[in-house]
């Protein structure tokens, strides 16, 4: 079973084909690719960024909290002192603690607008990321892969003389007539007839759409 599983596994990889043969359209995809690594990258870079700026909106609140609980500090411990004072030391607290009240809303004030900042930093780089993802995603990524699953066919079939009859019937189900006409008005005629100069030119036109040679 293992033996069988590494032949699957060699089958499959062999039958993988990320580029195409003829120089022209494997330099354009290269390119293509290169520039939607590129394309995301830059896009991971401006999210880094927004987050970054984003989250420097947090700093007052920061400063807001420190001081709001400082203040609060301060103003219990007076109050406690305050409060020892005999018959109206119960009195002279009730101030101290009211403004230590108020100050903890400041210092909770301060937090909150941290919370709000720490999610924000978090929603807008992925809105900002989204976007060209999903142009990745569901417009470049769906084609390229088509691409790579027929070409891996193409080219393991286009030895075999069955392969090169799919091939010339995959050609006049998808190819152009301007494309099939310069062929000959009756290349259908000698496909249907088993003829191999027709076959073989269908499937060549097939293989030259996705960028193969003949083998």
């Amino acid at each position: 079973m293992p033996g069988v599983r590494r032949e699957g596994l060699s089958a499959t990889l062999r039958g993988v084909k990320l580029y195409a043969d003829r120089v022209p359209v494997a330099l354009r995809q290269l390119v293509t690719d290169i520039l939607v690594v590129i394309w995301v990258y830059l896009w991971i870079k401006v999210a880094l960024w927004i987050h970054d700026v984003v989250e420097k909106l947090a700093v007052p609140g920061q400063k807001l909290e420190s001081a709001g609980s400082g203040i609060a500090d301060n103003l219990a411990d007076a109050g406690g002192k305050v409060g020892r004072v005999p018959l109206v030391g119960d009195e002279l607290t009730q101030p101290f603690n009211g403004a230590a009240d108020a100050a903890r809303s400041i210092a909770d004030a301060g937090h909150q607008q941290q919370e709000f900042v720490a999610q924000l930093a978090l929603i807008l780089p992925a809105l900002a990321l989204s976007v060209p993802l999903a142009l990745v995603l569901f417009l470049w990524l769906p084609l390229r892969l088509r691409w790579v699953r027929r070409a891996g066919v193409a080219a393991a079939v286009r030895a075999d003389p069955a392969g090169q009859d799919l091939l010339a019937l995959r050609a006049l189900a998808s190819q152009p007539l301007t494309e099939l006409a310069k062929l000959g008005p009756d290349i259908a005629q000698s496909w249907r007839a088993g003829d191999p100069d027709a076959v073989a030119a269908l499937a060549g036109l097939e293989l030259r759409r996705l960028g193969l040679r003949r083998r």
